[in-house]
């Protein structure tokens, strides 16, 4: 019976280059390949491409699949071993799958450079099109991030869907991003202190930061990035910053921290507070006292400062110094504060998810 070899232009994408080290992770769910006289897709319900693989040499050792079945690679690609070492490095440089550093390469023919700005710009354009199809959908995990830098620092917001999506490195390095914008937005303003400032900015002033002094565009491209790549939808919720001058502190404090060395001094979690302090004396415990004070911050909420002459009890209750100290409620916080040589002058809480019930409601 004569063969029933199909043309070559017009046969399902081969899956799996020649060399077979190459072959683990270089196609798209969607390529197709013949396998005994089927047309089959490598979907991620059908397993491990590299265990399809395997079966798909065995098949062509034992004779069971015609060598006309196999692998028929792009010209682009096998045309030298540095258009591999290329392919190679722009993968580890932006982080794209190979299939679309592939792509960038061939549509730029082979200028590195120009595709790592083709892959960032189709990557926007997908973003931008999955954030406004996601827009509306209720945001109510994420993190709170804290960075502190000499005699500033700064709490920032992001929002997502889900706390799995939290967790996700990429969308920690969203935070980062957000957290490294406003604390440049703090540095530039020119302001002369004399004791301390601080400031707030809304979601929609925090989506207009740039980026950053190394990156393209603004915290809301960095965003639709994020939203691109991740498939939830995310908000920049919110960020306040803090500058003291000398004689004040900052203590800070986040509940359930996570510390990567990947985020340098950048501090993620649920909750967050910066205390501003001023100081009657120089102590060596001071970022001990800062953080015992944020601790109470987060924990018991207050809604002001309040002074030393307040009562506890009644609408003390919510005035941070009249509070039974946290971590020893025998006593109330003023009492804890004012033999360690500070005095609590304002203070920062964040939570997050914070008001989206109320939203709801």
């Amino acid at each position: 019976m004569a063969s029933s070899r199909p043309d070559p232009e017009s046969e399902p994408e081969s899956v799996f280059p020649r060399e077979v080290g190459l072959f683990a992770d270089f196609y798209s769910e969607k390529s197709r390949f013949y396998f005994c006289g089927h047309v089959l897709s490598i979907t991620q319900n059908f397993g491990s491409r590299l265990g399809v693989a395997a079966r798909v040499w065995d098949a062509v050792r034992n004779g069971l699949l015609p060598p006309w079945h196999t692998f028929q690679t792009e010209t682009w690609l096998s045309s030298s071993a540095s258009s591999k070492d290329l392919l190679m490095k722009l993968r580890r440089k932006t982080g794209y799958s190979f299939v679309n550093c592939k792509k960038a390469l061939e549509t730029c023919g082979g200028d590195l450079e120009q595709a790592e700005i083709w892959l960032y710009k189709q990557a926007q354009q997908e973003g931008w099109s999955k954030a406004t199809k996601l827009h509306g959908r209720k945001t109510k995990e994420g993190l709170i991030g804290l960075l502190q830098n000499g005699n500033t620092a700064v709490l920032v917001e992001v929002n997502c869907e889900t706390d799995f999506v939290s967790r996700n490195l990429k969308f920690q390095q969203l935070v980062q991003q957000v957290a490294l914008g406003t604390m440049l937005h703090c540095q530039s303003l020119k302001d002369q202190l004399s004791t301390y400032s601080k400031g707030f900015l809304n979601s929609s002033e925090l989506s207009e930061l740039p980026a950053g002094p190394d990156r393209d565009g603004s915290l809301k491209d960095r965003l639709a990035l994020a939203i691109g790549k991740l498939g939830e939808n995310m908000t920049l919720k919110r960020a306040a910053w803090v500058k003291v001058s000398s004689g004040f502190y900052i203590g800070s404090y986040v509940h359930g921290a996570e510390h990567s060395p990947s985020f340098h001094n950048l501090v993620l979690g649920k909750y967050g507070a910066l205390v501003i302090c001023e100081m009657s004396e120089q102590k060596a415990n001071l970022e001990d006292v800062g953080r015992r004070l944020g601790q109470h911050v987060v924990g018991m909420a207050p809604l002001s400062v309040g002074s030393l002459a307040d009562e506890p009890g009644g609408e003390a209750e919510t005035k941070m110094l009249s509070q039974p100290y946290l971590l020893d409620p025998s006593i109330t916080l003023g009492q804890y504060v004012q033999p360690q040589g500070v005095s609590v002058v304002d203070f920062v809480r964040f939570e997050c998810g914070e008001g989206e019930e109320a939203t709801e409601a």
